[in-house]
């Protein structure tokens, strides 16, 4: 898929090394064609390798995709350059006057913290009433589905004994929903998280759906509206090196971090990760894009409500 990208984007050039079919803004300009728009608010610490994990994910289908990064003006990212962020990201108040077919909200490495001690708690509300009005679908993944639940539907969290830290394996609940179609019975999930949502929380407001859970971490997806919200409590986008990365910064820092459950080799970390999410979380983004964004957006894109 040609995916429409700001010039320069540092995700271009390392995707096209993964043979993954990019372009900037100057080349898609030139061909007459209504892309379909897409929002990211990157919420993540390393924003770069987000934006390319998630680039990655998009490039799957043969629908020309643009997309738009937003920030937070109520939030300055300490860990991505500045010069990155004024060249590639617009305050969400700079763009809450567009409408876009489709919206990636990201996790947020705040998640013990009570939603409204979030020192940005106010603009990501603002933010998720917008995409109400202003989003045909919306994602919202890790910490950002717990806070997109609590916020909607008052779906509280809660704390982990310890950190569910690993690759778990998840079941279709609804296997006949389009963003399940061609997934096998069961489908692995990375997951890093130090709180959950409880399953009769769910289910017990009739707006939503539990459509994916793991007997091993719980809820896993969660579908509101028709799929015009999709939460997501896992990492579907996180690289093959992703979790090995995370476990070996922390272990540099702490004595009691635990290696991530299923994911090494033999449970060896010499032996590296063995990937096992990959295809499936290829085939939920075409799904969504397809089934949810493509399929149910206006062409005037104006006309979303």
């Amino acid at each position: 898929m040609p995916l429409r990208l700001p010039d320069r984007l540092p995700a271009i050039e390392l995707l096209k090394q993964e043979n993954i079919f990019v372009m900037d803004y100057s080349r898609a300009h030139m061909q007459d064609i209504r892309p379909l728009k897409i929002a990211i608010l990157n919420l993540m610490p390393l924003k770069i390798t987000t934006e390319t994990d998630l680039i990655r994910l998009l490039s799957n289908t043969p629908l020309q995709i643009e997309v738009n990064f937003m920030k937070l003006k109520s939030h300055t990212p300490k860990n991505t350059p500045v010069e990155h962020m004024m060249m590639f990201y617009r305050d969400f108040e700079v763009m809450k006057n567009e409408k876009y077919d489709g919206m990636i909200i990201t996790g947020a490495p705040v998640e013990t913290l009570e939603f409204e001690d979030v020192t940005y708690w106010d603009e990501m509300m603002r933010i998720f009433s917008w995409a109400r009005t202003h989003v045909t679908s919306t994602l919202y993944i890790c910490w950002a589905a717990q806070a997109g639940l609590y916020y909607h539907y008052g779906v509280p969290k809660y704390p982990l004994p310890k950190k569910m830290f690993g690759i778990f394996k998840q079941r279709p609940l609804m296997p006949q929903l389009p963003i399940f179609r061609g997934f096998d019975d069961v489908f692995n999930m990375p997951h890093s998280r130090h709180t959950e949502i409880h399953r009769e929380d769910i289910l017990a407001r009739q707006e939503l759906s539990l459509i994916a859970d793991s007997d091993e971490c719980g809820v896993s997806i969660v579908m509101a509206r028709g799929g015009r919200e999709f939460f997501i409590t896992g990492h579907l986008e996180y690289a093959p090196n992703t979790l090995d990365t995370e476990y070996r910064r922390d272990k540099d820092i702490r004595d009691d971090v635990e290696m991530p459950i299923n994911y090494y080799h033999d449970d060896d970390p010499a032996k590296g990760p063995e990937v096992t999410w990959r295809a499936h979380a290829h085939l939920f983004y075409s799904n969504w894009i397809n089934y949810y964004v493509y399929q149910e957006t206006p062409y005037d894109i104006n006309k979303i409500e």
